[in-house]
């Protein structure tokens, strides 16, 4: 572990890992993708204050409104996933920010890459 306080949000950003990403318009969780969402659920259910929110994102390519609603099918897939390892589902809300917030800039592979992706981010409940 890292030099993180326990249960804290950098804690779970530094040992566990908050993204995940996506293939080009598909909501299926990649199997590389498993183990990490396996820590977050462990790291879940070890500190049962914490609250989360999935943020679903899409790259800039298609409508506004279709990356919405991509971006919320697969904030859903995480929270699914999340949900079938044990994590209540009360503690876990969805949002889709669609294309609205890249995390890579430019107009490539590996920026729309990166931007095809779901994070989890700590709302409340963990140490300070």
């Amino acid at each position: 572990m890292g030099s993180a306080i326990p249960g804290s949000e950098q804690d779970f950003v530094v040992n566990v890992g908050d993204r995940i990403y996506f293939d080009l318009d598909s909501t299926e969780v990649r199997p590389e993708a498993m183990p990490r969402l396996d820590a977050q659920a462990q790291w879940l259910m070890r500190y049962p204050a914490v609250t989360v929110r999935i943020e679903g994102n899409a790259d800039e390519r298609g409508t506004r409104e279709y990356n919405l609603a991509l971006g919320a099918r697969r904030a859903e897939a995480v929270r699914s996933y999340l949900v079938n390892r044990g994590v209540p589902a009360g503690r876990i809300d969805t949002i889709s920010f669609g294309k609205e917030r890249p995390i890579a800039e430019g107009s490539n592979e590996e920026a729309w890459a990166r931007n095809r992706n779901a994070h989890t981010a700590v709302v409340s409940g963990a140490q300070r």
